[in-house]
């Protein structure tokens, strides 16, 4: 690699040897690694963008990896590398008394659950709140299987290129022990989301997590190497769980205790119909094929209907449900009423299939038998009431799946 002095890579130098950096990666990690000033840097991540060029448009490799070590590198650039290809939208959509509390606790050094129905931004919430806090993040979606060992690692074998007569073992880093590495190699603020721990056995999995948070010198795992893993206070933990089937009360006591709980539940009604009009002006906006005034009145009564009960159905509330999934129904509306190949001919119908695609199922996926019952009446009214609508396919859905649930009652009975 030329330099032009023997002071480090300088801007002159990588202007002069661009062409070599745009065709060796290794050239560029050298660069970086010996960069003068932020300036090199810049010019070869912000301006040529070689990073992208050699690595894609996201991961964390050699080139990337280098300039998170740079001593020369400033939080934004380290910011900037490590979440290329992000795509979590800037504007946050949840209350304003949800963001502060939940960035006063993250402030606290206390480990945050957003808590709340399915459909109110906890997920997106939490990447918005891990980019504001911190420099970086990982997202790590629980599942029934997950136990201590994927929250903070364990001994496992080390199977790439062993043979079965002689298997070696190492330790693997969990969702939180990799974070806190990350924190220390890269010397920045990093925050490990866990979303959807309702899904796995809390206290199982966070057994030795709870000791931790209560003594920051507890050590959670040794590396290979004999480094010694404990919580960091540039370590931020942000988890999702959703509370559609089972409150506060019933979590562990322990979870309550070490962790800080903010929900995220009711919105204004204002901020809801704000949040409905402007998905329905940007998706569908400059569509003229349905009526975006009735399909708002549409979403506010499917919405009320679902949370509060209605007139039109005669019994009272289904379920706690969030306004975010009415975002994914003004998506498809924008695909199928531009295509003439899917729905610009049945236009009503298009609305009844979104309903169909994104709305009914995630209320039945946590339903028990009499919710069917009311999620079935609830469209039919919806159906008669919004005759511009064809509402037909989402009550359907609802209607088949509340005879499977009969059908295997009986077959119980029997």
């Amino acid at each position: 690699m030329n330099t032009s002095s023997g002071d480090g890579y300088s801007l002159d130098d990588a202007k002069e040897n661009l062409n070599v950096l745009r065709t060796v990666d290794d050239q560029v990690v050298e660069a970086i690694e010996s960069a003068d000033s932020e300036d090199v840097l810049e010019y070869l991540i912000l301006e040529q963008q070689l990073d992208i060029h050699h690595e894609g448009g996201q991961g964390v490799g050699p080139i990337r990896r280098a300039v998170l070590k740079s001593p020369k590198a400033s939080r934004d650039l380290k910011r900037t590398v490590i979440t290329r290809g992000d795509d979590t939208p800037e504007s946050i959509l949840v209350p304003e008394d949800v963001e502060r509390n939940a960035r006063t606790a993250l402030k606290t050094g206390k480990p945050v659950v957003l808590y709340g129905p399915t459909g109110t931004g906890k997920t997106t919430f939490a990447k918005q709140l891990a980019l504001r806090h911190c420099v970086g993040y990982s997202l790590h979606t629980a599942t029934p299987s997950w136990t201590a060992k994927d929250i903070v690692g364990g001994i496992g074998p080390n199977l790439s290129g062993s043979r079965m007569s002689s298997i070696t073992y190492h330790t693997e880093l969990g969702a939180v022990t990799s974070g806190v590495k990350r924190t220390r190699d890269f010397e920045i603020p990093y925050a490990v989301i866990l979303d959807e721990i309702t899904r796995a056995d809390i206290s199982q999995i966070f057994g030795p997590l709870y000791t931790a948070i209560e003594n920051r010198n507890q050590t959670l795992i040794e590396t290979d190497d004999g480094e010694a893993i404990e919580l960091d206070e540039d370590l931020s933990i942000i988890c999702t769980m959703n509370m559609s089937d089972r409150t506060v009360n019933e979590l562990d006591n322990a979870i309550t205790r070490r962790f800080a709980m903010v929900e995220l539940d009711e919105y204004e009604d204002e901020d809801r119909k704000t949040l409905f009009t402007d998905w329905i002006e940007s998706n569908l906006g400059e569509i003229p094929l349905i009526d975006n005034d009735e399909l708002l009145e549409l979403f506010e009564a499917d919405y009320d209907g679902i949370n509060n009960g209605s007139e039109q159905a005669s019994r009272g509330p289904i379920m706690r449900f969030g306004p975010m999934h009415y975002r994914d129904v003004t998506v498809f509306l924008r695909e199928a009423l531009q295509d003439e190949e899917l729905y610009m001919d049945a236009p009503e119908e298009a609305v009844g299939q979104a309903f169909r695609t994104f709305i009914v199922p995630r209320l039945l996926n946590s339903a028990a038998f009499p919710q069917i019952e009311q999620i079935e009446e609830h469209y039919r009214a919806l159906d008669k009431a919004f005759e511009k609508f064809d509402l037909g396919p989402a009550a359907e859905l609802a209607s088949r799946e509340l005879e499977a649930e009969r059908r295997q009652m009986g077959s119980y009975e029997q």
